[in-house]
């Protein structure tokens, strides 16, 4: 597997998980949601992203998008 999907599965599942959180304990998970969406959007556009880092760090394969 490589770093675009695993970082598009993440990115999905904190936002799943968070949008649960936020409706059976607390509206303030939605920040999570917030978070994660803007990082996706600036990643866009920079290319930067906190998580591929780490993950190629780790020796996970490249793939199209996080290089």
């Amino acid at each position: 597997m490589c770093i675009d999907r695993l970082v598009m599965r993440f990115a999905g599942s904190v936002v799943l998980l968070s949008l649960v959180a936020a409706h059976y304990l607390n509206p303030n998970w939605l920040w999570l949601t917030a978070f994660v969406g803007a990082n996706l959007l600036q990643s866009s556009f920079t290319g930067f992203c906190p998580l591929a880092l780490v993950l190629k760090r780790i020796g996970v394969k490249p793939g199209q998008a996080f290089s």
